[in-house]
């Protein structure tokens, strides 16, 4: 039976998924390939609430991750979702305070300050460069000099605490295809789903998730969000947000184009004036 959900695309939405502490561990799990006992936001959270010049919604985590071999450790998820394109400065802006936030740190006996292991999940509503993957892992790996990987000894407090691993989901790489549990998870954010002429709505089979009480929970919110309408005016207002930027940005690049086409007329000018044989001097004085 088809069904009509909010669409998580929009940072209204979003929060509201993610605040869920249930919805939080089984995305998260499904992302890092592991066990999240417990998933908590962290106080410094980030929202786009301000509306700056860039759509970026950024949530800390802090999960309890069980290992293969059973054992626990707190890990940091740092989560941030963008709509545009944005510079990786940005990102890195973002990382670089959470490395120095003293709050990261962690004391344990006889043992120096170290900060938690973090994870960094982008998910991005644009594709990055060619790579065809909609999910990508970027693991750190250890080398010696001769370019042998080490294990001994790893993982380790201080190397951890100076590294991290990534996770990048492009969001237009989703095609409407559930291969595993990750895919299933990531399919209610398949933008290939949504309803015609109304980018706030997200058309879903759910009979596709008829075996997971996870996902039928996930969708519960969602139909939620779908029907609340305070949430529909934040989804408005996103929408006049967005329709703003690209009207500024395609501004932007009609004054580039034409900037460029006066550029090279005025290029054109000058091999012309001075094929005639007027000098560089003289070619720039009757051009001021």
């Amino acid at each position: 039976m088809m069904i009509q959900v909010a669409n998580p695309v929009y940072d209204a939405v979003f929060k509201y998924l993610m605040e869920d502490e249930r919805i939080a561990r089984t995305i998260l799990s499904a992302l890092l390939k592991k066990e999240i006992v417990e998933v908590e936001i962290r106080r410094n959270e980030y929202s786009n609430g301000t509306r700056n010049n860039i759509s970026m919604f950024r949530i800390d985590f802090g999960a309890k991750v069980r290992e293969a071999d059973g054992s626990l450790h707190l890990i940091l998820i740092e989560l941030q979702k963008t709509w545009l394109e944005t510079e990786t400065l940005r990102f890195r802006q973002y990382l670089s305070a959470q490395y120095a936030n003293p709050e990261n740190m962690v004391k344990e006996d006889f043992r120096p300050r170290y900060a938690i292991p973090m994870v960094a999940v982008y998910i991005l509503g644009h594709r990055v460069g060619n790579i065809e993957e909609p999910v990508l892992y970027v693991h750190h790996k250890s080398y010696n000099y001769e370019g042998q990987e080490v294990t001994k000894g790893l993982p380790d407090p201080f190397v951890d605490s100076l590294t991290h691993d990534s996770i990048i989901v492009q969001l237009p790489l989703l095609h409407g295809q559930i291969n595993n549990h990750l895919d299933q998870v990531l399919s209610v954010f398949d933008q290939t789903h949504l309803e015609k002429d109304n980018p706030h709505v997200i058309n879903l089979n759910e009979d596709n998730y008829a075996d997971s009480e996870d996902m039928q929970y996930i969708l519960h919110r969602l139909k939620m969000a779908a029907s609340n309408v305070d949430m529909r005016q934040e989804m408005n207002v996103e929408d006049e947000f967005f329709s703003a930027i690209e009207d500024r940005d395609t501004a932007i690049m009609q004054r580039d184009k034409k900037i460029k086409a006066q550029d090279q007329q005025l290029q054109t000018l000058k091999r012309f004036l001075k094929a005639k044989g007027m000098s560089e001097s003289d070619i720039e004085k009757m051009l001021q």
